[in-house]
């Protein structure tokens, strides 16, 4: 009797919702007396006109068209008040569709209806809690919150909670050893475990979903529990930080409160000893970027706000943080972040200065690769490390640049954000690898500068040193992802910095320009004292401009200038050289060794003066 009258009153407050929440319905499940006529007679009210009229329903739930007079013809308004219940379950629920954007007095009507569903709990089958269940989820998304004031959204949030949590605990099933229930809806994941008196610690499974999981001696509660029996309910909400804000949790400092999270809920059942034995630890996958130097608290929602009281933070990373708490509640992440201020218009600027500066490198590398591909050389010119140092850099920078502009695209993908990542740090380290060849090669040659008359020949083939300059950076990443591939596929889409992973590329690079600075000071002092020797009637003057600039052009070239990025951190100016000259590795190649060389300069020459009179032809 009393599962018919709550009913009742249930079936009385969906035409409620109904009648002002138009696109709400009773969804067609089978055959029953039903008009399908497209109009029907109404009664005109204050020049409104309303006709009703239903799909075909299920045994339990018929039809009933009001006895309505009017002169014109209505519309169709598809409305549950022709429902009319007669049993047990209320099967006209099952496919409720809520409309999106629900507010104003549409919110409290759907949130009266959600206090009712949650009265009613302890007499539903699992069943039908599961029909509940699914209509109420989509509640948390679709609950527009921009007009309310705080307190009625904090009480939107509570309402929804406890329904949910009430629904959810109708899904808890008696068993002697363990029974574990997985319901995945469209914005939430529930996971039911309950443990019995026959169970054994190492037959529990792991309670985890997508974004979350938990650590809890669900065995040790029941084995405390004077029934023997315990039941864990675990829900993950996707989408409920509309209703539980993270600007709830208050703080002295004024910071911006982002929710790095999803809410998660865990609550006991069957259990008369609630009391944890031992905190238990959450793993709480982030959801949006990760700022380094944010800072993250584990909080849980009590009434009306978020707070810190009993959670901990015990581990975190660039993906991941773990929460330990002494209690059980409805938990998240938050992130405290400083308010904007100048520097992130400097970070703008940077961030423009960077896409401008890599663009004309992207240029400029193209260009030195037609030169080396279309120019004729002298045969003693080897090109090998300076072709493959432009087509290393180029793809890489140009990947790079496309992953940075689509990040918001790209970064919801993980294997392709992984993949990204590990294809960069190929590209770049093949790139040091040539720089550090083109470094030795270069020093062979100014050491043999003075030898003139002797024979030249190639130190090297060209097939060997690509074989060094590829295998090299192929087998780092390859033992990199070997030992650690989860480092992979940070929030920019580059290596994360977890354990120190980020020493796979730092640690080569770091040795690869030790090894290029000392070659680099080698190759200036034999190179001034070979050509103060060789060319002793030259101005020397001009010879020092053009060395000098040389000089810095090759310490460019061979990547010496990412020394500066060690000192970036506590200086703009710095930082700005460190973009502009590492960004420029392709323009240096192009001026120093297409440029520079006069017999290059010729055939520019001889190219443009055939472009000329063609079209002057033309």
């Amino acid at each position: 009797m009393n599962i018919i009258l709550h009913l009742t009153a249930l079936q009385l407050m969906i035409i409620t919702i109904v009648k002002s929440q138009g696109n709400m319905y009773c969804s067609p499940l089978a055959n029953t007396n039903c008009t399908n006529s497209s109009s029907v007679n109404c009664h005109r009210q204050n020049d409104s006109c309303t006709a009703y009229s239903c799909n075909p329903q299920s045994d339990g739930c018929s039809c009933k068209v009001g006895s309505y007079n009017c002169t014109s013809v209505c519309n169709y308004e598809v409305s549950p008040d022709i429902c009319k219940y007669n049993a047990v379950p209320p099967s006209c629920l099952r496919d409720l569709k809520i409309s999106d954007n629900i507010n104003g007095s549409s919110a409290d009507l759907i949130f009266n209806l959600v206090d009712l569903i949650a009265n009613m709990t302890d007499q539903m089958s699992p069943e039908m809690a599961k029909d509940y269940l699914k209509m109420l989820d989509a509640v948390q998304i679709k609950v527009s919150t921009e007009n309310e004031d705080d307190n009625k959204i904090v009480s939107y949030g509570n309402r929804y909670l406890n329904a949910f949590e009430n629904l959810v605990s109708a899904l808890v099933k008696e068993t002697e050893k363990y029974d574990l229930q997985n319901l995945t809806l469209s914005y939430t994941d529930v996971i039911v475990l309950a443990v019995g008196p026959n169970a054994s610690v190492k037959d529990i499974p792991p309670i985890r979903t997508e974004q979350a999981h938990m650590n809890i001696d669900l065995f040790e509660i029941a084995k405390n529990s004077t029934s023997r029996l315990a039941a864990m309910a675990f829900m993950s909400y996707k989408s409920l930080d509309k209703l539980l804000k993270p600007d709830f949790f208050n703080t002295s400092n004024d910071t911006i409160k982002t929710m790095m999270s999803t809410v998660i809920s865990a609550t006991l059942h069957q259990t008369n000893n609630t009391k944890l034995t031992k905190p238990v630890n959450f793993t709480l996958k982030h959801i949006r970027e990760f700022d380094p130097s944010g800072s993250l608290s584990c909080v849980y929602w009590n009434i009306s706000e978020w707070i810190v009281d009993g959670c901990s933070v015990l581990k975190t990373n660039s993906s991941y943080t773990v929460c330990s708490c002494v209690h059980l509640s409805t938990f998240a992440l938050i992130m405290q972040t400083s308010r904007p201020s100048e520097s992130d218009s400097l970070l703008e600027q940077l961030d423009l200065l960077n896409l401008v500066c890599v663009i004309v490198g992207l240029v400029f590398f193209s260009l030195a690769l037609l030169t080396f591909a279309l120019c004729q050389w002298s045969p003693g010119v080897n090109n090998v490390a300076r072709i493959n140092i432009c087509i290393s850099l180029l793809l890489a920078h140009l990947l790079l640049l496309l992953t940075q502009q689509y990040l918001s695209l790209i970064r919801p993908q993980q294997v392709l954000c992984a993949v990204i990542s590990g294809v960069l740090h190929f590209l770049f380290l093949s790139g040091f690898v040539w720089m550090f060849i083109e470094a030795v090669l270069l020093f062979i040659c100014v050491k043999n500068l003075s030898q003139i008359s002797s024979k030249k020949r190639e130190v090297l083939s060209s097939g060997f040193l690509c074989v060094i300059g590829y295998t090299v950076a192929l087998v780092v990443v390859a033992v990199s992802v070997g030992l650690h591939p989860e480092g992979y596929g940070s929030e920019h889409c580059w290596i994360k910095k977890d354990d120190g992973f980020n020493w796979s590329f730092l640690g080569p690079v770091c040795v690869i320009i030790a090894l290029n600075m000392i070659l680099f000071i080698n190759i200036i002092i034999h190179l001034n004292s070979t050509l103060k020797n060789l060319n002793a009637e030259v101005s020397q003057m001009k010879q020092t401009k053009i060395m000098a600039f040389k000089t810095l052009a090759q310490f460019v070239i061979l990547g010496c200038s990412w020394i500066l990025g060690l000192f970036t951190s506590d200086s703009n100016e710095l930082e700005i050289l460190f973009l502009i000259l590492n960004s420029q590795q392709g323009t240096f190649i192009f001026l120093v060794y297409c440029v520079l060389n006069y017999e290059v300069r010729q055939q520019y020459r001889k190219f443009f003066r055939c472009l000329c009179s063609g079209r002057k032809k033309h």
